[in-house]
């Protein structure tokens, strides 16, 4: 990858100062390698994971689900790098990206796309923190109110979203340690605990290495598909210097521990005891009374490192552009939209089946718009932008009546493919929508201005 010495397409808006987070060409870079790959680390915590764990119980042996999340987490890494190339390159967010496929009007497809599983994960991963909260206070204090913890746990969360990357750096360095010393404890504390029965449910079984093992690494890989979409909205704010592979080595190595760790908690002890809703997955994993109120701070607290990073920035940039609002106003907003998404249905107590199904459908929307930013970056654009065409609201991507239609009617195909093949869906939805793009821009005349 080139640093930006490298382009010349003329003035430009001026960028953002630290703590100002905008939809402008990043300016002042706060993230070194150490900094970006701790901030991965931390954010992806995601609560999810144990659910995804728990829900290929009984399918995968625990060699095929290992080898099924490390694949997963090789595929984010590559797709990352792939879609976060242009906003490394140029300092511009996904918003603004995606406007070279999409248009002016047309961005406001992928990007609701985008913001509506990041409000949902959001919702989601507060509940459970929320519940972790209930959790202690019920054992030390004695006080059990479930909903009162849920309003005081997101307002937390939004007081702490408005403070924008700065704040995400250090919220994320400083958790990133205790983050890993928690999951080793956990993980050995589960094979402690239920030893004889995993290897009994999950390591004497054939398992399988058809449809369901390639299944599963894309229910790990759907878990990230959305912060695969918005890689540039991270990738713009990591100093210059790193080339593709070291920063594929960067997201692979990042995601790879913690979800490995989350993964295999979730599908032991779900295994072990037929549990699969998180709390009581730990409550189930863990006898030391003092090691369970840690570990249940440990999960409120990765819930917030994760939801800052992953759930806040991609709807707040969305409501930015859409609405053209502040961004503090916008992480009030996508902070308030998450009390109304009923996390509680995605994961019972017995079945995670729901949030499996979740992630199955979001990723059919998602592969699509990823194969087209990606095509139209790397075969259209053949890696150059032109800045000010982006920012011109009234160029050659302005208007109403301006979306590339390319990109809705190679993103509705690729998605009724991925829809069909629901356990694969967003592998199934890259070839599709991807080549329908490159040949509708190629030979559609109504999109030659899109060429230009």
């Amino acid at each position: 990858m080139t640093s930006d010495s490298a382009t010349s397409e003329g003035p430009r808006p001026a960028g953002k100062a630290p703590g100002q987070e905008s939809l402008d060409p990043q300016r002042t870079r706060i993230m070194g390698r150490l900094s970006y790959l701790l901030a991965w680390f931390g954010g992806c915590v995601s609560i999810g994971t144990f659910a995804m764990g728990s829900s290929i119980v009984g399918t995968l042996n625990l060699l095929q689900a290992s080898l099924a999340i490390a694949i997963g987490c090789f595929v984010i890494g590559v797709a990352l790098t792939i879609n976060g190339a242009a906003g490394y390159k140029y300092g511009i967010p996904f918003m603004v990206q995606a406007r070279s496929a999409f248009g002016f009007t047309g961005t406001r497809l992928p990007g609701l796309i985008r913001a509506v599983p990041a409000i949902v994960w959001y919702g989601f991963q507060s509940w459970i923190g929320a519940g972790a909260l209930n959790a202690v206070s019920s054992t030390l204090l004695g006080f059990d109110n479930l909903v009162f913890y849920f309003i005081a746990f997101q307002l937390l969360q939004i007081a702490l979203s408005v403070f924008g990357f700065q704040g995400i750096k250090w919220l994320e360095n400083i958790g990133s340690g205790f983050i890993l010393a928690s999951l080793v404890y956990m993980f050995v504390s589960v094979l402690d605990k239920y030893g004889d029965v995993i290897g009994e449910q999950l390591i004497d079984i054939d398992g399988t290495w058809g449809l369901p093992f390639w299944g599963a690494t894309m229910l790990f890989l759907g878990i990230y598909s959305t912060m695969i979409l918005n890689a540039s909205d991270y990738s713009r704010e990591l100093k210059h210097g790193s080339g593709p592979g070291l920063l594929t080595t960067l997201y692979a190595m990042s995601i790879l521990p913690c979800t490995l760790f989350m993964g295999l908690i979730g599908l032991m002890v779900s295994g072990a005891t037929g549990v699969a809703d998180p709390i009581d997955v730990f409550a189930n994993a863990v006898d030391n009374p003092p090691l369970l109120i840690t570990t249940l701070l440990f999960i409120a607290f990765a819930q917030v490192t994760t939801n800052v990073l992953n759930n806040v920035v991609p709807p707040t940039y969305v409501l930015m552009d859409v609405f053209k609002l502040k961004f503090r106003s916008a992480t009030v907003i996508v902070g308030l939209l998450a009390f109304a998404t009923f996390p509680w249905e995605l994961v019972k107590d017995d079945s995670a089946a729901g949030l499996q199904l979740f992630v199955q459908t979001y990723s059919a929307f998602l592969g699509p718009i990823f194969a087209i930013m990606a095509v139209d970056y790397y075969l259209i654009r053949r890696r150059t932008l032109d800045l000010d065409k982006l920012y011109d609201a009234h160029g050659p991507y302005r208007g109403i009546n301006y979306a590339n239609y390319a990109a809705c009617i190679a993103t509705l195909i690729g998605a009724l493919v991925a829809l069909n093949v629901s356990a694969v869906s967003w592998y199934a939805s890259l070839l599709p929508a991807g080549l329908a793009y490159y040949l509708l821009m190629r030979h559609w005349p109504a999109c030659r201005r899109f060429n230009q």
